[in-house]
């Protein structure tokens, strides 16, 4: 682990941010557990943990000592939810998430990845395989997918889908996977790990007809197969146009052609 280095404001708060962002996914983690993520020696981790707990951004199990993310947090995310509507959005997406048992999330385009902004659990059923990762490339995701394809920057990203480093998609790449995505409404996702883990996303369209964010759920491809996507997929549009109108996106491809092939 790093030595302890000499205490300054910037640093404190560098080092607390480092923490809270161990915490995306709502994990319950021991100090040493987070000591480990964040290199810096358990006595330090221990100071910035009980810190954030006295400032509720973090709560301590008495039981067994583990910390996870508090309510103060909350409180302090509910005027940005606010701005992008999900605050008033947040029934229909719990609704939506226990009429079909898994967590529904809400993803925004920021520069060239999408960010998850909000997620909902299901009272039942609910598993770590159905919590997406906070920030996942565009072009590289099912939420990307749903976010490009209706979006005026879409013609950036096709015009990347042959870099060499862009990684390929089941089809022709990520053109191809754009074309289906239009014609089909929905975005697809198998992510391979030990147990395979299916996404799927659809647009968020305003009356507009732009895209504000993207619909996504996610859960063990065994479990979400050809036969549940056909059947979430009503559901999930359903609740697409019921939220639309309350939804604010500020994101938003940022990256300009230029950037883009300079990366």
């Amino acid at each position: 682990m790093a030595p302890e280095e000499p205490r300054s404001g910037a640093r404190a708060v560098d080092r607390a941010i480092q923490v809270l962002s161990c915490f995306e996914g709502d994990p319950e983690l021991s100090v040493s557990e987070l000591a480990h993520l964040v290199d810096l020696p358990v006595s330090t981790v221990h100071r910035l943990a009980q810190a954030l707990v006295r400032g509720r951004l973090l709560e301590q199990d008495t039981t067994t000592d583990r910390y996870r993310i508090g309510h103060g947090l909350a409180s302090l995310a509910r005027p940005a939810l606010d701005r992008l509507g999900l605050d008033s959005a947040a029934p229909h997406l719990y609704a939506l998430a226990a009429g079909i048992r898994i967590t529904v999330s809400v993803s925004v385009a920021q520069g060239r990845d999408a960010v998850t902004v909000f997620q909902a659990r299901p009272p039942v059923y609910f598993c770590s395989h159905q919590v997406p990762r906070a920030r996942r490339p565009l072009r590289a995701s099912a939420a990307g997918h749903a976010l490009l394809a209706f979006s005026p920057f879409t013609t950036i990203a096709e015009e990347h889908a042959s870099r060499q480093d862009a990684r390929p998609v089941r089809t022709e790449g990520l053109r191809s996977e754009l074309e289906r995505v239009r014609r089909t409404g929905f975005a697809t996702e198998l992510v391979a790990t030990d147990d395979p883990i299916r996404a799927l996303a659809i647009p968020i369209v305003g009356a507009d007809k732009r895209v504000r964010g993207a619909l996504a759920v996610q859960a063990r491809s065994a479990r979400l197969d050809a036969d549940l996507v056909r059947n979430v997929l009503p559901a999930m549009r359903i609740t697409a146009g019921r939220i639309a109108p309350l939804f604010q996106s500020t994101g938003g491809a940022t990256d300009s052609t230029a950037e883009l092939e300079s990366r």
